[in-house]
């Protein structure tokens, strides 16, 4: 078995200092531009290891689990032996040290390796081994590993360039990881806000519908025919409100309230809930004109919704109220119920209702407020929102 790189000595003092220097500004370039970050590493081992003298060379990432070391690139390196280095311990050998160390190491004792490839380039063809660290801020990623037949060592400065190589590539991989971060939590995110549209849509009106089927059931086997039609005209209205709030969602990923404003769409919201129930329900605005951005609109909107929500489901109550007050530096809404109080319903909540009272918590946040329930002087439960009108929503509160 013989190596496939030879460069001469003479070659490779002459290619240093210009190569290397050279090397290092590709990179920098290589990593403004948001190259591929595999693509980058494949690239710039070839004159690496030529830059070193060297008769192959790897490179190595740390696993998400930290735990192994697995190669993504090699150069020279035989079929047998990329196969038996795919994968190694985290802690093995000379790659081991270089990690857990944050240093560059030789070796020449590569028994280990030898074993472990079960041929004799490690024993025989390959007698040195250096490893460089892929690190940044203190954070080791991984490292790249140059293979030498001879004795010969690169000189201090090449061996300078050498670490540079690595901190730039270190700093390559930390990027990466940290987008992979980001955009794991942008999924997440994006994930939370179509459920949280999904709950305060169409949840709610498939349980208004639920809790209508048993009141048509038992009005179809008494022959009540007024009361039969009522819930039947119930429950295709809500099934027709749940279809037009999936395909909202479908298209604009939320469902938008009406397009003339919260007033209005309070106001309907309130209408429907008297159609709907015998709880008597006031709706009071006083103040200053609403002048909302569409974002904090939609959230005062939805934490409406989902408080009659609860005071249909669960409250027990006869009277409710809906209170708005705005003035020149804020706006305080009141949803109120003389119900069974926080604490009983609370018993009473299914997992669904209490992810609407997260959510709700959610979208207070991201408009900039701040959400009470707490039980009501005299008996029910009081849901309270309170935000400065000079408090900017947050990012990412709302999808156009």
């Amino acid at each position: 078995m013989t190596l496939s790189r030879t460069p001469s000595s003479t070659a490779t003092a002459e290619f240093a200092r210009p190569a290397g220097t050279d090397l290092l500004v590709q990179i920098t370039a290589g990593l403004s531009e948001g190259q591929d970050l595999r693509a980058l590493l494949e690239r710039f081992l070839d004159p690496i290891v030529t830059l070193a003298g060297a008769q192959a060379g790897a490179v190595r990432l740390l696993s998400d689990s930290g735990e192994r070391l697995q190669m993504v690139s090699a150069i020279g390196l035989p079929d047998a032996v990329c196969r038996a280095e795919q994968s190694v311990d985290r802690h093995c050998g000379v790659c081991g040290t270089a990690a857990d160390g944050h240093r560059i190491v030789w070796a020449t004792e590569l028994g280990a390796c030898a074993a472990r490839g079960a041929t004799a380039f490690f024993g025989q063809e390959c007698h040195r081994l250096l490893a460089v660290p892929l690190q940044h801020r203190g954070r080791v990623l991984g490292v790249y590993n140059l293979f030498f037949a001879g004795e010969a060592e690169p000189s201090p400065q090449v061996m300078a360039l050498l670490k540079s190589v690595g901190e730039l590539l270190g700093l390559a991989l930390d990027n990466a990881r940290l987008e992979a971060e980001s955009l794991r939590a942008t999924v997440m995110h994006e994930r939370q806000m179509m459920a949280a549209e999904i709950h305060d849509s169409i949840a709610q009106t498939l349980t208004f519908v639920k809790m209508r089927l048993p009141l048509l059931q038992d009005a179809l086997l008494v022959h009540d025919d007024p009361h039969a039609m009522k819930y039947l005209g119930d429950v295709r209205q809500a099934v027709g409100e749940a279809h037009a709030s999936l395909r909202e969602i479908v298209t604009h990923f939320r469902t938008r309230i009406d397009s003339r404003g919260l007033a209005r769409a309070l106001e309907s919201l309130v209408a429907r809930f008297r159609e709907r129930n015998a709880i008597e329900l006031s709706y009071v605005k006083r103040g200053a004109a609403l002048s909302l951005s569409t974002e904090v609109e939609t959230e005062v909107f939805h934490i409406v919704q989902e408080a009659l929500a609860n005071i249909e489901r669960h409250s027990r109550a006869r009277h409710a109220w809906i209170s708005l007050e705005g003035g020149p530096v804020g706006f305080e809404l009141r949803v109120e119920d003389d119900g069974i109080g926080p604490r009983l319903a609370d018993e009473q909540c299914d997992e669904g209702s209490h992810f609407g009272i997260g959510i709700m918590g959610e979208r207070a946040v991201r408009m900039g407020g701040e959400l009470s329930v707490e039980a009501r002087p005299g008996g029910g439960t009081r849901v309270r929102l309170a935000w400065n009108t000079s408090t900017p929503a947050t990012s990412g509160s709302g999808h156009d």
